[in-house]
């Protein structure tokens, strides 16, 4: 059996289509909403099973992976967060990249020598690597309408990717991968117009008008923080609108919490642009936080705890 196992995000989607597009597999598909990340452990393996490892982080992943490798599986694993420890076999290929301007998607454009090169851009892009998604777009001459389409595009399908639960989301991560697996150039997923792009953008408008009617809770010269309700659309938007926030502001970082059910926060950190460091340090603080140095965050924040984070925040980047 082989397993393709991915973040349901703009990222993991991506590396693993241009992976698919450049080697087609028939493959098992695991993967999730976007914070759903600690999927080896989901696996049952056997000697002679491989796996694709795409976009979670090793480290939250150890004890599905060891247990991949004790089972005899062969796992092909890239990613840019943190990794801890990277355990030692000859069953595992670790391609691991914790550069603040690398995305998982970047690490396989590398391996393929750019053979989907627009699709890795596209995916820079939808991470919020704007100024290095730019550079790799200059380099080879798009205009600045094929940039912004690229961008659109990028951020539609991470926009896809946020929510508590697969009903919150308009295509699961599987079914998107699947469908655009239908096209090696992202130009024709925006030209087809029965394309899930013209879904997505429909959605994203709507839901970004909400979130930008909201007025901050918290705003100082160094951090802002905005307050989403326990509704559909703010789990949805929450990771895009944290990007928008930081591309507005790039000297600040951005906190975006969103209700939920519980009464607690799930929380969206963004580091300042400018300063792209420190947001995974601050959230690995709390237990359930984590991320990566430029972006992070925490899966349940009690309301009591709201300000420690913006002391940890205010304390690092001031």
């Amino acid at each position: 059996m082989h397993y393709d196992v991915f973040n349901g995000d703009a990222d993991g989607i991506i590396a693993l289509l241009q992976l698919r597009l450049a080697e087609p597999k028939e493959s098992t598909l695991v993967t999730g909403v976007k914070r759903d990340i600690q999927l080896l452990e989901k696996l049952s393996l056997q000697a002679g099973d491989t796996v694709t490892a795409l976009d979670i982080s090793m480290e939250k992943n150890k004890d599905g992976l060891n247990a991949a490798l004790d089972a005899g599986a062969h796992v092909f694993y890239a990613d840019h967060h943190k990794a801890g420890q990277i355990p030692e076999s000859a069953l595992l290929d670790a391609h691991i990249d914790l550069d603040a301007n690398v995305c998982t998607a970047l690490i396989i454009d590398r391996l393929l020598g750019g053979q989907y090169h627009l699709w890795a851009i596209a995916a820079a892009y939808g991470d919020n690597l704007i100024s290095r998604a730019d550079e790799l777009a200059d380099k080879i001459n798009l205009t600045s309408e094929q940039k912004a389409q690229l961008k659109e595009l990028g951020t539609l399908i991470n926009y896809n990717g946020y929510g508590a639960q697969l009903d919150d989301l308009h295509f699961s991560p599987a079914t998107l991968f699947t469908e655009l697996l239908a096209y090696d150039d992202p130009f024709a997923v925006i030209a087809d117009q029965a394309s899930p792009y013209h879904v997505l953008k429909r959605a994203y408008q709507e839901d970004m008008a909400q979130a930008l009617s909201i007025k901050a809770k918290y705003q100082s010269p160094l951090l802002g923080v905005f307050e989403l309700p326990d509704e559909p659309y703010s789990r949805r938007v929450s990771g895009v609108y944290g990007n928008l926030l930081a591309n507005q502001s790039p000297d600040s970082a951005h906190v975006v919490l969103t209700a939920n059910a519980g009464g607690a926060y799930t929380v969206s950190l963004r580091a300042p642009l400018n300063n792209k460091q420190g947001a995974g340090d601050i959230c690995s603080q709390f237990a359930t936080g984590g991320g990566r140095a430029a972006a992070a965050g925490i899966n349940t924040l009690e309301r009591a705890d709201l300000n420690r984070l913006i002391e940890e925040i205010e304390r690092y980047y001031g």
